[in-house]
């Protein structure tokens, strides 16, 4: 019994094949890991963003959006 490797068709293959460091140098839009791990840089810079205004202003970063 021979381990011969089988033919997929996920179109994912290749970037399941690449190494962890390898992810996110790029930027690629669609569903794939290296987008994902750029919108969650994104979303902490934003959120890293909105503690500063409130620390520095002493106003909840809500009331600039009119609430």
């Amino acid at each position: 019994m021979t381990n011969t490797p089988q033919q997929t068709t996920n179109p994912y293959e290749a970037q399941f094949q690449r190494k962890y460091g390898e992810f996110a140098t790029k930027f690629e839009f669609g569903s794939n890991p290296s987008a994902e791990i750029w919108n969650g840089r994104l979303a902490m810079i934003g959120f890293l963003i909105a503690i500063v205004v409130e620390l520095t202003t002493g106003q909840k970063f809500i009331n600039y959006l009119g609430f």
